[in-house]
């Protein structure tokens, strides 16, 4: 207790390092673990390319720097040393590093998940080590840009998605009819009783069969989707970079469905002079390389898997900026043509387009570019198989023109 006439002064708290959190640091690492790729050489992309130990330091002590956690003398400091790893900065930056590999966010490059507790930071050339983001930090990116990039789209507490037709599960609609056989016995106990009454006013109160009713729900469906994302050379080569947010897209929609559809089955393919499925981990650090874009083998690709899926939806979504280029033929050869829209290649991707639509498959698409020739080939596509497009630029990821072929609308989407 503070004694009488005694005066206490009260100063701001000023935070430590202590007080971070590590999702605080991966906020700040967020556009440096999403890189496409673009800022190296856009001219001359290395798909292989995976971020430095060394470059992640960097993004760390730059990200501390920028939003006040360490004094800048740190960083006169750290310009001074012969290595700045060696700095008081250095330091700090391979402390933070180390606690994201203990807390689970990040591993050496070729660990297996919760396998060892090796850090990243005790590599011996941290201008050549890599690392690995986990499922752990996926997810964090994932929520980081459903809000960021979709806004309020991920607000929603539905968990499956609506169809036209109707069971008897336990979320009830309200309407009742007669038991058939194979129904769930969800009760509708009131007109149960009553048409036992009905049937005999007068006898004893006993139940038949042909008394029973019950409530009627929703029914709801599982859906398996792929999300077929484009990493041509197009993505990063004419002034800006579109990669980036086609990842963060794809991040955001793999939030979304893991989250709010649990029960879905969920699968990524890179799209570029072939195709690939690729694990949801290596999602957030894949880059473009000098490719065509072979949209008739990611659609092929996708469509293969959606097969095997056994769901009741299927459903591709497709993120792109290009006008299909390049299609394999029999044989495995690719057939390329950097102009885009050349007959073969456009026949080829609309038959696959068609096997879609067959297969009962819905492509829906995000484009990030605006040419005309792009949009009319993305119109067509979604026409087709009865799907939406979205349209937009690396400028306004969160907003987009949604042309939907099924309910024959278009409308603005923040």
């Amino acid at each position: 207790m503070t004694p009488p006439g005694r005066a206490v002064r009260y100063s701001r708290y000023e935070g430590t390092l202590d007080d971070l959190d590590a999702t605080d640091l991966l906020r700040m690492l967020q556009d440096a673990l999403l890189s496409s790729g673009f800022e190296r050489d856009p001219w001359d992309p290395d798909p292989d390319a995976r971020p430095t130990l060394d470059e992640l330091e960097r993004a760390i002590a730059e990200g501390l720097l920028r939003e006040g956690w360490v004094d800048e003398a740190l960083l006169d400091a750290a310009v001074e040393a012969d290595d700045w790893r060696d700095s008081e900065l250095g330091r700090l930056a391979r402390a933070q590093v180390e606690r994201l590999t203990r807390e689970g966010y990040l591993r050496p490059a070729g660990g297996e998940p919760g396998g060892g507790s090796s850090a990243v930071g005790d590599a011996a050339d941290p201008g050549r080590a890599t690392f690995e983001v986990t499922d752990k930090t996926v997810d964090f990116l994932g929520y980081r840009t459903l809000r960021d990039v979709l806004g309020g789209a991920g607000a929603s507490s539905v968990g499956a998605h609506d169809t036209d037709a109707t069971t008897t599960g336990v979320e009830t609609t309200g309407a009742s009819r007669p038991y058939a056989f194979g129904d769930a016995l969800n009760l509708d106990v009131a007109e149960t009783f009553k048409q036992a009454a009905l049937r005999d006013p007068g006898g004893a109160f006993e139940l038949e069969e042909g008394d029973l009713w019950v409530r009627e729900s929703e029914l709801t469906s599982s859906c398996a989707t792929v999300v077929l994302l484009d990493c041509s050379h197009s993505m990063i080569l004419y002034g800006e970079d579109r990669f980036t947010p086609a990842k963060r897209v794809a991040l955001a929609l793999a939030h979304l469905i893991r989250t709010q559809y649990p029960g879905d089955l969920l699968r990524f393919v890179l799209f570029h002079d072939t195709a690939e499925e690729i694990p949801l981990a290596r999602l957030a650090l894949a880059q473009v390389g000098p490719y065509h874009t072979n949209t008739a083998q990611g659609l092929r690709t996708a469509r293969q898997l959606l097969l095997r899926a056994g769901k009741d939806m299927r459903q591709i979504v497709m993120i792109t900026d290009g006008k299909p280029s390049a299609i394999t033929l029999p044989g495995g050869r690719i057939y390329k043509n950097a102009y885009g829209l050349d007959p073969l290649v456009l026949g080829e991707t609309l038959r696959e387009v068609a096997a879609c639509r067959r297969a009962g498959i819905q492509v829906n698409t995000f484009m990030l570019a605006r040419d005309p020739e792009l949009v009319a080939f993305v119109q067509r596509v979604s026409r087709m198989t009865r799907g939406k497009a979205y349209f937009t630029t690396p400028r306004t990821i969160g907003q987009y023109v949604l042309q939907d072929f099924q309910a024959r609308r278009t409308k603005l989407v923040n």
